[in-house]
């Protein structure tokens, strides 16, 4: 389901017109029609150097898609899009001046017009705005159980876990299993009480915490005995499993909030 429902968004203009701009150089060299029209003085095959830029530029894709999690397919070509990109653009400036100025156009013009597709499925997300915000929730009715992603707007990790975490929460929510967000970004002192490092090379974006009785139960990523970060891939299966997520659900369905308790939820959140 997941590899047809990447190709359903292939066919997205985003997508084709990207893989079209990062292939672009690749393509003109090896078409011959096309290659004796771009480069009527050039061989039309690859010198040393431009297989230098395509070797680095395989180097750098596998190491950053790593690093971002990505586990589909839209997920690599998103982290490898703008990598890929950078190096076409060098080699069309490689070539000629001209054609890089033209290609610097289109780049730039299809980043403005086209940008990246953003999930609009449902969720069930509370969006806090201040550390004493969500202070105040896990201490207002600890019978609630939270789960809560500490993010970045710019971290790749985080961009690519979204829409997971929000078809999650749409999936798992119940009134007394919540989920919640917080840009550690914008708010630096959640980061700084949960003890997460939110700079720009930090392994611990997005955290994904757990709540019970008010307290942190689980969390991750989390670290091992020797104080070292244990990584975490961020899809769907492995956040339901982590964190129980069938089981936790069934344990909350199976002991509501009272009516009392209830009736102070919706009171509380249209005074939000």
């Amino acid at each position: 389901m997941s590899f047809k429902k990447d190709l359903h968004l292939l066919l997205r203009p985003f997508y084709w017109v990207n893989i079209l701009m990062s292939l672009s150089y690749m393509t003109a060299k090896k078409l011959p029609f096309l290659c004796t029209y771009v480069f009527p003085v050039a061989e039309c095959e690859l010198d040393s150097r431009e297989s230098e830029i395509l070797f680095f530029l395989m180097i750098v894709v596998m190491l950053r898609t790593r690093k971002a999690g990505s586990v589909t397919m839209i997920n690599y070509l998103s982290s490898s899009f703008i990598y890929a990109k950078v190096a076409n653009l060098i080699l069309w400036f490689y070539a000629d001046v001209r054609l890089g100025i033209g290609y610097t156009v289109l780049f730039v013009l299809f980043s403005l017009l086209l940008p990246e597709p953003t999930y609009s499925g449902p969720e069930s997300i509370t969006y806090f705005r201040t550390n004493a915000g969500l202070e105040e929730e896990l201490e207002k009715d600890k019978k609630v159980t939270w789960i809560v992603t500490f993010y970045t707007a710019w971290n790749p990790a985080c961009v690519t876990f979204a829409p997971v975490f929000a078809q999650v929460s749409h999936e798992y929510h119940l009134e007394n299993l919540r989920f919640g967000k917080m840009d550690v970004g914008r708010y630096p002192d959640a980061a700084k009480k949960y003890k997460i490092n939110d700079g720009a090379s930090s392994q611990q974006l997005p955290t994904v915490i757990l709540f019970k009785d008010g307290k942190e139960f689980l969390r991750r990523p989390t670290v091992d005995n020797s104080n070292k970060l244990v990584r975490f891939f961020f899809n769907e299966d492995n956040l339901k499993l982590a964190f129980d997520l069938n089981n936790l659900y069934q344990t909350c369905k199976a002991n509501p909030l009272k009516k009392k308790e209830r009736k102070k939820e919706v009171g509380h959140q249209k005074s939000e």
